[in-house]
């Protein structure tokens, strides 16, 4: 992706439906300020990972948003914030989109 996302923290969540991971991303970018960075399938099940970007708060909300829209949908396999990633992570993290 061309955008720079360096000094915003990063939120992510696996679900096991590609599909609901649309409804749950949705939920997160109405809910907070936050900018969808990617959407990757996993490549042995029928899930993926989004990964979104912005201020921690507003990270923080929009993940409470996607899990709650997902939960009762799907399996919600894992999900994490990192609000103050470093460079050796946003490193790997360019190195992991849409592989």
């Amino acid at each position: 992706m061309a955008e720079d996302y360096r000094g915003m923290a990063i939120g992510m969540f696996e679900l096991d439906s590609e599909c609901i991971c649309f409804v749950a991303l949705d939920a997160a970018a109405k809910a907070a300020n936050v900018k969808i960075q990617a959407v990757e399938r996993n490549r042995l099940s029928a899930g993926a990972c989004v990964k979104m970007r912005g201020m921690v708060s507003d990270v923080k909300a929009a993940m409470e948003a996607a899990l709650e829209a997902a939960r009762p949908l799907a399996k919600i396999v894992s999900h994490n914030v990192i609000a103050a990633p470093s460079e050796d992570t946003e490193t790997a993290m360019k190195m992991t989109i849409n592989k």
